[in-house]
């Protein structure tokens, strides 16, 4: 039998490399970011083209590469932070197992432009699908200048399953910001299609997560601070009333590296526990500051995931630190002398000098014991009344506000003493025979038995069936904000929000860019009954985030569903008779009422024979 094993081509073992290490655009980021971070640079500029499918160009201003060491950084498993395997539980750097251009230079076009600080001239190189095509001298500027164009141009299958723009570009986003939360003192830029969307300087750890995450969430948050002999815990927690339904400010970071540790989310969850809004998450950005001989970064190609050896004490570690720090600063506001600007002090309407000490009117003649109203008497004011009682006569024709109601008064018989108060049903029901429970359901009985609706998912399947009616008529019917709003959002968020901002406005809602992630709302559609649409435009968000259709042609439906989810009536809402038959009859008229727009039941029939079941 002839021999079948063979070593594969390097070419071949890059584009299998590269399908772990190299997912989409924003690993590309991530990777050269880290490099540049480990070249020892201060200011770092990301340039991104459609979402990163037509460019990628990472410049930084780190030590630079020798013409030898620019070659050598393609080739497979070449690296400057590893010579023995003890090195691998040592590692104070990003990248260390030299993949990253080795996969990106296999699936990609690569111009690579680097010159070291003390050296005249650097060297470019350009690299198409592993092959070299030139390598020569250039003169260019100190660092390191890669720009990698046509992303899997030669494995089409990977770029056919990448996702929108808007969705690639996302992924971008949350990398940068994970890197730039890791390493404050660095300067990072990002540009997307030449419009600005992160400039962040060079600052602490707060000054970094307000200048990521908006003003907004500055006096949300509460420091760590905690030194063991095990590890060291800085960083901030939020406060609960500002915790949010879904994830996106949950950050853990171990020696300047990014990190996803679910049981460390379950110490700060059950720290939190009890004071949590229901279903809601809180925002943190955790740092741990230990051992690197403690911890193993080694177990995934992404270097996200990271096994620590005394993880059950740290787990205790942090829990205490985020309990005291919910103790010491979530009662009392804190005045943060350190943030910029100056605080408002309101100054008097009036002049000082007009100013007079306010009169207290006391009754001198009031007496607690007396059975009958005494006389008026007022004194220490400037009006004085003289002592008088006042006579009301009684209204005319007050008779005939009790007319027709004599039977009913006369043949309901009023309860003895002692005797228990009996209620018939039929005076618990509403009109229809339907009723709120937990304030989350509503019973109505029916011929074959009791029917049981989900009122918010009801309430969703109204709103999204009115929706989907605007967009195919074209019936744009929007309200205008007496006040219009303005709002600050993230640069995902804002991304997010631009991008999607056409299909809202064919809805009804007329929100305008204000510039530096600001939006401002003038309307809101007429089939919304809400007076808190900033509210509506943050859940809708956070719903089209969760949605997994990421599909050009069905954005506007996309964003139909995620409006409903975020405009129906909550879970907990107590619901009036009037409400509950409305919402009833307006389900009921719907195409599709017994499923919401995600396809979750909305009703439930119990027939009566299970009722006569339990009652045997």
């Amino acid at each position: 039998m002839a021999d079948i094993i063979q070593l594969l081509p390097d070419s071949v073992a890059n584009q299998i490399a590269a399908g772990e290490v190299i997912q989409r655009p924003a690993s590309v980021v991530k990777e050269l970011v880290e490099n540049a971070i480990d070249a020892g640079a201060t200011q770092i500029k990301v340039n991104i083209k459609d979402a990163g499918r037509t460019l990628i160009q990472i410049i930084d201003n780190g030590c630079g590469m020798s013409d030898t060491d620019a070659r050598m950084a393609f080739e497979r498993h070449a690296t400057s932070k590893i010579r023995t395997a003890n090195d691998i539980f040592a590692i104070h750097t990003m990248g260390f197992r030299g993949e990253a251009l080795a996969s990106i230079a296999a699936i990609a076009e690569v111009e690579l432009r680097t010159r070291e600080h003390d050296q005249d001239l650097g060297t470019f190189i350009h690299i198409s699908g592993s092959n070299i095509i030139t390598q020569e001298p250039v003169s260019c500027d100190a660092g390191t200048n890669f720009q990698i164009k046509n992303l899997f141009f030669n494995v089409p299958a990977r770029r056919k399953f990448l996702k929108s723009n808007p969705a690639e570009l996302k992924h971008i986003i949350n990398e940068i910001q994970r890197i730039a939360l890791a390493n404050p003192d660095i300067s990072i830029s990002l540009h997307h299609n030449g419009s600005v969307i992160y400039e962040l300087n060079g600052a602490n750890k707060r000054v970094r997560i307000v200048s990521i995450f908006g003003k907004n969430i500055n006096q949300n948050l509460i420091p760590i601070d905690t030194e063991t002999s095990l590890v060291k815990l800085t960083g901030f927690i939020g406060q609960p009333k500002h915790a949010r339904k879904t994830f996106g400010e949950q950050f853990f970071f171990v020696n300047k590296r990014y990190m996803k540790h679910p049981f460390f989310h379950k110490a700060i969850m059950q720290a939190f526990e009890k004071i949590l809004p229901p279903d809601t998450i809180p925002s943190y950005f955790i740092y741990f500051d230990l051992n690197p001989a403690d911890i193993d970064v080694n177990i995934h190609p992404t270097k996200t995931e990271i096994k620590f050896e005394n993880e059950s004490a740290i787990w205790q570690i942090l829990q205490a630190s985020v309990r005291e720090a919910l103790g010491k600063f979530n009662i009392v506001p804190s005045i943060d002398f350190d943030q910029a600007g100056s605080v408002d002090i309101p100054m008097p309407l009036h002049d000082f000098n007009k100013v007079t000490i306010p009169e207290i009117k006391v009754n001198p003649s009031y007496n607690p014991f007396e059975t009958q109203a005494p006389q008026k008497s007022y004194s220490g004011s400037k009006t004085s009344f003289s002592p008088r009682t006042e006579q009301r006569s009684a209204p005319t024709n007050w008779q005939t506000l009790y007319k027709g109601l004599e039977s009913d008064l006369t043949s309901a018989p009023e309860p003895q003493e002692d005797e228990p108060v009996q209620f018939k049903i039929e005076e618990q029901q509403t009109v229809k025979n339907s009723v709120q429970f937990k304030n989350k359901y509503i019973l109505t009985p029916v011929k074959s038995g009791l029917m049981v609706i989900d009122q918010k998912r009801a309430h969703e399947r109204i709103l999204y069936e009115r929706l989907m009616q605007v967009l195919e008529n074209n019936e744009v019917a929007s309200q205008q904000q007496l006040f219009p709003e303005t709002f600050e959002l993230n640069a995902s968020d804002a991304t997010l929000l631009t991008s999607i901002l056409p299909d809202l406005r064919a809805l009804g809602f007329d929100i305008r860019d204000f510039g530096k992630n600001s939006f401002i709302i003038n309307g809101t559609p007429g089939v919304l009954n809400t007076s808190s649409p900033i509210e509506i435009i943050e859940g809708l968000l956070e719903e089209y985030k969760n949605s997994p259709v990421n599909l050009q042609e069905k954005a506007r439906e996309t964003v139909a569903v995620s409006l409903a989810q975020a405009s129906a009536i909550p879970y907990g809402q107590t619901l009036k008779p009037g409400e509950i038959n409305e919402l009833i009859d307006n389900l009921f008229a719907c195409q599709t009422p017994n499923f919401s727009p995600k396809g979750k039941k909305v009703l439930s029939i119990m027939p009566l024979e299970d009722f006569e079941k339990l009652l045997k």
